[in-house]
């Protein structure tokens, strides 16, 4: 599962290597069936029906659609708000759930820790929360405006392809790594043209606002574990800390990978994610 601004086109380059391992140098022992759909309100999931959209809310439908399409037990990998999702689907459903596995963290997003807790970070942990700081400082402004006013963010991205595509062409220059790299060399330019007109072609930019920002996150006392096993990958760009994810999550595999890859694990490191998704998933089949 996608988050914003991505899209089902995030997963192109892995849907071979899952499907036909063998064609692409593994072991057919590793072959998935792939299942790549779009959040409500992104792409071709619209228009929205209701009003709620949380992460459960989400969730819920995610587990209806594998039900339709006749899987009774499965995986789920995602990440950004589908790494958020994810655990979620594993709550309402922990006997159908085998396992999860996200890039960049299972949802949480840490800005501050009490004294104790920050002399014991480590210094990747020290550092991702010093980024985490920096970012709410210089980067919060988009998450401010689209979780109270998508629909304003709606209609100007509606009017105007150049401002769609602005809008989350920021997003890839800022969360690929590394960032002074133009995106379009990292992720591809036809991606990043392709990606932008799906968000134009269907006028989901607000209603794609609307669902992963302005939602109530469920608030009130933190989530408590499915006990569904799960990994987590962390890449060069993002921030996820273990001892953050473990409170509501049965964290069974980490891996940092401190030098390579941004917030778009899928598209930037395929090889990586694929190996990591492979070897997690071998001892739960």
């Amino acid at each position: 599962m996608h988050g914003w601004p991505g899209s089902f086109l995030e997963f192109e380059k892995l849907i071979g290597p899952l499907t036909d391992p063998v064609a692409h140098g593994g072991d057919a022992a590793d072959a998935f069936d792939v299942v790549i759909p779009s959040h409500p309100g992104f792409g071709f999931s619209t228009p929205l029906v209701g009003r709620d959209w949380k992460r459960s809310d989400i969730a819920t439908v995610m587990l209806e659609l594998m039900t339709r399409l006749g899987y009774d037990r499965f995986a789920v990998q995602g990440g950004d708000m589908g790494a958020g999702v994810a655990p979620e689907i594993g709550r309402l459903a922990p006997d159908r759930v085998i396992g999860v596995h996200a890039n960049g963290s299972v949802g949480s997003f840490v800005g501050e820790v009490d004294e104790e807790t920050a002399a014991a970070l480590t210094p990747i942990e020290q550092d991702r929360m010093r980024r985490v700081g920096e970012f709410m400082q210089r980067e919060f402004g988009y998450i401010a405006i689209q979780s109270t006013r998508p629909g304003l963010i709606g209609a100007m991205l509606a009017d105007s392809p150049v401002a769609q595509f602005a809008w989350i062409h920021d997003k890839f220059q800022e969360w690929t790594h590394p960032a002074e790299v133009p995106a379009g060399e990292i992720v591809g330019e036809q991606f990043l043209f392709d990606n932008a007109s799906l968000y134009w072609f269907t006028t989901t930019g607000g209603s794609a606002a609307y669902v992963g920002y302005a939602q109530d996150a469920g608030g009130g006392a933190a989530p408590s574990s499915s006990g569904v096993p799960t990994a987590v990958i962390v890449f060069a760009h993002d921030v996820g800390l273990r001892f953050a994810e473990e409170k509501a999550n049965n964290i069974v595999r980490w891996t940092d990978v401190e030098e390579r890859g941004g917030h778009f694990a899928a598209l930037e490191e395929p090889g990586l994610l694929l190996d990591d998704v492979r070897e997690f998933f071998r001892s739960l089949r």
